[in-house]
């Protein structure tokens, strides 16, 4: 099953041949870059307790990844691509359509705008963007589109499971303000790849409050209300025990925005949300909605879910 995936994603890949990223530039950048990764790199160990059998493969290959100096090329990866990166699926045109017709296309053309960090795969069939950032900016249409939410107002947004940074970028590109606060929870190894991305794009990132991009492995909320909280494919992932340390950062937040399948391993992820939807039902209007777009893989297809709210108290009359 895996190597069929492999196969898949090589011909997928295959089809943006054409579409080869820009050099990067600053090469003396990264050099810096990797040595403060490597000072952080010898403190890590991978935290079994917060990863289900999925994730925590997946971290022990980022290790070898970092160890090998290859960030560069981190989305040419399949594994990555399978975690981090969609490309190449036809779904994502339809996506894409979603936000041509949308009345904001003019902010989402900007933002859907690809850089080379990390290389990614171009999308074929619009290759000044890739798939995945496609995808990151769709899920932002789905909340605008189903809230009163203006994500070009968010100053203060909490995301849980930050990929490699894509969704932070998006949002450093939307709002320059210096009031900007953008704090990734995660495992101490992805942070050093959403640190690789994110510093290679000059963002101010770092590990602690003093940078408007916090990288942290520890849930320490600084604001007593967020703008946004985001989890796309991150809290659905992560053992129930964990996921309720999250369950005031969310009620706290002014809007939330969540991704998930309908199972993942052993949890039954829509009994889960549903019963979080009832916890909140009473400070927030929230929606479950189908993903009639994305089934999944094409091996292992399943059902698919936003789960958007807005809190009563901060929606505008």
């Amino acid at each position: 099953m895996n190597f069929i995936n492999y196969i898949l994603r090589k011909i997928s890949e295959s089809l943006s041949i054409f579409w080869i990223n820009p050099p990067i530039k600053n090469l003396n950048q990264e050099k810096k870059i990797y040595e403060i990764i490597n000072r952080q790199f010898i403190k890590i160990n991978v935290n079994k307790k917060v990863l289900k059998e999925t994730h925590l493969i997946f971290n022990y290959k980022i290790k070898n990844i970092i160890k090998k100096k290859n960030l560069k090329n981190l989305l040419r990866y399949p594994f990555v691509q399978k975690i981090f990166f969609v490309h190449n699926r036809f779904f994502i045109i339809r996506e894409l359509l979603k936000l041509k017709l949308s009345v904001n296309w003019n902010l989402y053309k900007k933002l859907l705008k690809e850089n080379s960090i990390c290389n990614p795969v171009r999308y074929f069939l619009y290759p000044s963007s890739s798939g995945n950032r496609i995808h990151q900016i769709y899920h932002l249409y789905i909340l605008e589109h189903n809230t009163n939410a203006l994500i070009k107002n968010f100053s203060k947004i909490f995301e849980l499971g930050g990929g490699y940074g894509c969704l932070a970028s998006i949002f450093q590109k939307l709002n320059k303000n210096n009031k900007m606060f953008y704090e990734i929870v995660d495992t101490k190894i992805v942070n050093l790849v959403q640190f690789y991305y994110l510093k290679m794009l000059n963002f101010n990132v770092g590990f602690n409050k003093n940078f408007k991009i916090k990288l942290t492995n520890n849930i320490n909320q600084k604001f007593k209300t967020y703008d946004l909280f985001v989890a796309n494919w991150s809290l659905s992932e992560v053992p129930i025990k964990y996921r309720n340390k999250f369950f005031n950062i969310i009620k706290n937040s002014k809007y939330f925005l969540i991704s998930f399948q309908e199972n993942f391993e052993d949890i039954d992820n829509l009994k889960y949300f549903c019963n979080l939807k009832n916890k909140l039902k009473n400070n927030f209007k929230i929606k479950i909605i189908r993903n009639r777009l994305y089934k999944g893989s094409i091996i292992k297809k399943q059902k698919h879910f936003y789960m958007v709210g807005e809190n009563m108290k901060y929606v505008q009359k």
